[in-house]
This record gives C-alpha cells, sequence and structure tokens, in this order.
C-alpha cells in the first residue's frame, strides 16, 4: 500500500504547492483524502487514472480541501464516461453541502444525471465507519465550523493506520486520533508564531511523546514553514511524494 501527495499546499499555492489531496492505493483501496480545488490538474500531471478512484474522503468544506470535486465528478461523467460507482464521505451535512457545491462551482448542476452511481456517506464523529474497503474514525478538530465540522481521520487500511490532522490548532483529541499511527500526516502552517484554527509545529513538537507515531510527515505549510525546512528534525511532504506502507 502507498500514499502519494498528489498536493500538499495551504490554501493559497504557497511554494506553488497544490492543495491538499492525497492518494491511497492497496488491495482493494484506491482513494482520495481530500480534494482541494487544484486536485484534478494535480492528479492529470501525476498520471493517476480517476476512473480507478473508488472513494473521495473529505475533512471539511473548505475549497482548498474539497473545491476539486465538482471538477472531478464532471470530468468522471463528461470526460471519461465512467460507469462505475464512486463514494463520497465526509463531515455531517455532507448531504447538504454536495448540491451547493456543485452549483456554486459549475451552475446548473446540482441535480445533473451522472452516467454512474454517486454515493455520499456522512460521517460519525468519534465512531468507527465502515467506508468502503476502509475503516474510518473522524476526530472533530478546531479549524473553522462554518466549513465543517472540521474532521481529523484515523483510516484503517490494510492492517495500517494512516492518521491526518486535517486543518486544525492545537487540540487534544489529536492524541488518540495520531496514537501510534504507522503514518500520521499533520498540518504544520507555523513554526512558533501561533494562529488562530491553524497548527503551529512548536505545540505539535510538545505532544509528540504522547502520540508516538511510527511516522510523522508535516503538510499544508505555509510560507513561513517552507523557508525553514532545513531547520526541522521531521519529514516535509513534497507534491509528488510517495510514501509506502
Amino acid at each position: 500500500m502507498h500514499l502519494q501527495f498528489i498536493g500538499c499546499g495551504d490554501a493559497f499555492g504557497s511554494g506553488g504547492r497544490f492543495n491538499t489531496c492525497f492518494h491511497l492505493v492497496g488491495r482493494g483501496i484506491n482513494a482520495l483524502i481530500d480534494c482541494g480545488a487544484t486536485s484534478l490538474v494535480a492528479l492529470n500531471r501525476h498520471g493517476i487514472d480517476r476512473n480507478a478512484i473508488d472513494l473521495i474522503l473529505i475533512t471539511h468544506f473548505h475549497a482548498d480541501h474539497v473545491g476539486g470535486v465538482p471538477s472531478f465528478v464532471l470530468e468522471a461523467s463528461h470526460v471519461l464516461k465512467r460507469e462505475r460507482p464512486l463514494g463520497i464521505a465526509g463531515p455531517p451535512g455532507l448531504e447538504a453541502r454536495y448540491p451547493e457545491l456543485m452549483e456554486n462551482a459549475f451552475p446548473g448542476t446540482k441535480a445533473l444525471h451522472l452516467r454512474f452511481p454517486l454515493t455520499l456517506q456522512e460521517l460519525d464523529i468519534g465512531k468507527r465507519n465502515a467506508v468502503g474497503a476502509l475503516a474510518v474514525t473522524p476526530y472533530h478538530v478546531l479549524h473553522d465550523d462554518r466549513a465543517g465540522p472540521c474532521l481529523g481521520l484515523r483510516v484503517e487500511a490494510d492492517d495500517k493506520i494512516i492518521a491526518y490532522s486535517g486543518d486544525t490548532e492545537w487540540t487534544d483529541a489529536l492524541i488518540a486520533l495520531g496514537h501510534a499511527a504507522d503514518l500520521f500526516v499533520c498540518e504544520a502552517y507555523m513554526r512558533d508564531k501561533p494562529i488562530k484554527s491553524h497548527m503551529v509545529l512548536s505545540a505539535l513538537e510538545r505532544r509528540l511523546g504522547q502520540i508516538r507515531p511510527k511516522r510523522l510527515i508535516l503538510t499544508h505549510m505555509s510560507n513561513d514553514m517552507l523557508a525553514r525546512r532545513a531547520e526541522l528534525a521531521f519529514e516535509t511532504a513534497e507534491d509528488g511524494m510517495i510514501v509506502e506502507l
């Protein structure tokens, strides 16, 4: 199984990076974790077969995490002539927000007839959800619940655990979310300067002894963090980077 960082950037394209989109592939697993506004461009650049993707997991409803969904869906139906089912799973409210997302991006598409079956699944927060071939436990994190509830995800796949913080400032929910995970992908927007709704790396460092992930990779970095990568003792994500699990 592997996870590829299709995009690991912030909302503003800092460092020329694509918006958040991770591609998880394993036995019977082909899923995206988030699908930000630039994701279709990035998936094309990396040569990813979009018709092979069975599931899109969404952490929250900001454009840099969900804005690529309308383009993905329309390309699947109109260009790729997809016939196999596609699932989208995300926070409570997904079923109401999905048609709004489609209509805002492409007016007239909220009730569009698709060539393929599309299933929307709202995740139960704090519970282990069966989502296709995955088991997904969502945790409520501290970002901006006008775009939520905002979630971090603990994903069980192929006897491995992949944890993803989503966008969040420090919250003790991250201890259980990332505990002993085979891979913990965590936002690190700033190095030391506190900022509302986003992670400061120094806050994460103080709790790593409690989380104890087997591997930590930092993502969603601002220009402040990107300029200081050489100083860091941790791995940092790059667009296109592949992690074998």
